[in-house]
């Protein structure tokens, strides 16, 4: 069997989106068919393409990169090699000069002692010094020191002559390993020129598969849309019936003990484990009772179904932008029941019920044994949440995972003793909000989505509003605050260079700056979960990058630790989210 694609979507009929009370309590009557059911990941960030063609695609593209990367190392290599061998050419050049310095300079001394003999009355020869001699002894001494003069000329003007050789020598092995290094660079870099060609090539065929893609995506999302909006208008026809029935949704307090402190009209809801469940009761009626939630769990649910749509941001608390613990805690807060605003904590304090149990409002708290705990969201029924989704990037009705569920929490019955959440074990990243959370000096995979890198979606993406420039939508969504503060601080926005890089943009920097440019494919630009910055913050020791090591952590963005000063690739313009 072949396996799943990456890029395999459903295919099939919409199907109806169950109602938010409806569904438990069989209260409200089903509203009329939404554009989809939740998907497992909202967003339809894993729904893409179901194509043979498109694996085979993704398999010339993965190939590319494969080749792209050993031939990185290859060039590496070459280039060292020849800077080397331009470095002994060099030095060899150079001992060649020295050596023909010294033999030019002991052949002046020579021609200054031939002129001196000139001009002091011709040569001075062995013949010379017997003819102008006059007493024996003089004309030995005379022929001993001319005999010395001739040794001394003789031997340091060769051995001037024999460095000289010996450098040549050098220049010439330096010289030939010099040509033969420039030509493996030449090579190199022409296989190099056609695997950027082949990359191109694989490139130009998968935008136009993404094309097909991305409308897909665009459609899927469309379909979020329809969930969200029917779900809100479920939630509302349910508010209504109370006001229809003239039931007064009473308060939590009035509601803890359902058997003794009921208001006349409604009734206990029975548990799954037998009893009645504390926090919830029903007004009887025909067909169905009607589920009656305390007045804060209705105001803060329908404060909620308000957020639907808003971006997800780490650190974020509305009311632009949410992530999943202060998104309960705002919505409770204002509703009079005071939550903390982190998904650890909030595990920490909520009062549990039975899974089988849970009702609208109650807390969903979702996780691996692996990664611990990972999400918090607000129930609707037992098959859906609503939840600030970090993979989904913004305010979404998500299906609930049963099998994920390691706690509900029912906020209208008060704080527990404090219990830890679980953690991550195995050395499994944490997770927040349905994201990993990368550290900064993490340098694994970054994939999401289901997408290879640099080929995600136009629809999958967000704009920052500044030019052309997109991020996943969780990273847009922190940029965006980040930038706010930054310009609270300097007057402006932050200033950026380059965001979302494509596979084929990758492919374009990769030949322009192949000692500096990540190999295709493997870039956290082509994640979408890095930008380029400017305006003062590409720069080490200034006001502005300051400030964003001091505050860009509290909106999930950080400086990985291979761009700092002194890790051998300085690049202060670099920043990475990664979460928060």
């Amino acid at each position: 069997m072949r396996p799943r694609s990456p890029w395999r979507t459903r295919r099939g009929p919409a199907s109806v989106l169950v109602t938010v009370a409806a569904a438990v309590l069989l209260a409200v009557p089903l509203a009329g068919p939404a554009g989809a059911e939740p998907s497992d990941q909202p967003g339809g960030t894993s729904g893409v393409l179901d194509s043979e063609a498109l694996d085979r695609l993704q398999q010339r593209a993965a190939e590319v990169q494969a080749d792209l990367q050993q031939r990185q190392t290859e060039v590496a290599a070459a280039r060292q090699q020849l800077a080397g061998a331009q470095a002994e050419v060099d030095a060899a050049r150079a001992t060649v000069d020295a050596a023909e310095g010294v033999l030019a300079q002991d052949q002046a001394l020579v021609a200054r002692y031939a002129s001196a003999v000139y001009r002091d009355g011709g040569a001075l020869t062995p013949l010379t010094v017997l003819l102008s001699g006059g007493d024996p002894a003089d004309v030995v001494s005379a022929l001993g020191y001319l005999e010395a003069v001739d040794d001394h000329t003789a031997a340091v003007v060769g051995a001037a002559e024999e460095q000289r050789q010996a450098a040549l020598a050098q220049q010439a092995t330096a010289d030939a390993a010099l040509t033969g290094a420039r030509q493996r660079a030449d090579e190199l870099a022409a296989e190099v020129a056609d695997l950027e060609a082949a990359a191109d090539a694989v490139t130009a065929e998968l935008d136009v598969a993404l094309g097909d893609v991305d409308r897909q995506l665009s459609d899927l999302q469309r379909q979020q849309v329809d969930v969200n909006t029917q779900t809100a208008a479920n939630w509302r026809a349910y508010v209504d019936q109370l006001g229809e029935a003239g039931v007064v949704p009473p308060p939590a307090a009035e509601m803890l003990d359902p058997v003794r402190s009921l208001r006349a009209g409604l009734t206990p809801i029975g548990a799954a484990a037998g009893g009645v469940q504390r926090g919830a009761a029903q007004f009887p009626r025909e067909p169905t009772s009607l589920l009656v939630l305390p007045a804060e769990t209705i105001a803060a649910v329908s404060a909620a179904m308000d957020a639907l749509g808003k971006p997800y941001a780490p650190g974020t608390a509305g009311p632009d932008s949410w992530d999943c613990g202060s998104l309960v805690s705002t919505v409770y807060g204002a509703a009079g029941i005071d939550l903390p605003d982190e998904q650890s904590a909030l595990f920490a304090v909520s009062t549990p019920v039975d899974q089988a149990d849970v009702l609208p409002g109650d807390l969903v708290f979702l996780g691996t044994p692996e990664s611990g705990l990972g999400h918090v969201g607000i129930a609707l029924d037992g098959r859906t949440m609503l939840a600030a989704d970090g993979r989904a990037g913004a305010v979404v009705v998500r299906r609930l995972p049963a099998e994920q569920v390691v706690h509900v929490g029912r906020p209208s019955l008060g704080p527990r003793p404090q219990e830890p959440a679980p953690g991550p074990s195995g050395g499994a990243l944490r997770v927040e909000c349905g994201n990993a959370v990368y550290p900064p000096t993490f340098d694994g995979a970054r994939s999401w989505g289901g997408y290879p890198n640099g080929l995600i979606p136009p629809s999958a993406l967000c704009p920052l509003g500044v030019g052309g420039h997109s991020l996943r939508c969780d990273a847009a969504a922190a940029y965006r605050a980040m930038s706010a503060a930054y310009a609270e601080a300097f007057g402006r926005p932050v200033c950026i260079t380059d965001s979302y890089r494509t596979y084929a943009g990758q492919v374009r920097l990769y030949g322009e700056k192949p000692a500096l440019a990540a190999v295709p494919g493997t870039s956290n630009h082509g994640w979408g979960l890095a930008v380029d910055l400017c305006g003062g913050i590409d720069g080490f020791g200034t006001p502005q990058y300051a400030w964003m090591v001091a505050n860009a952590g509290r909106f999930g963005w950080l400086h990985p630790t291979w761009a700092d000063p002194g890790n051998g690739r300085e690049e202060p313009w670099h920043w990475e989210y990664a979460g928060s």
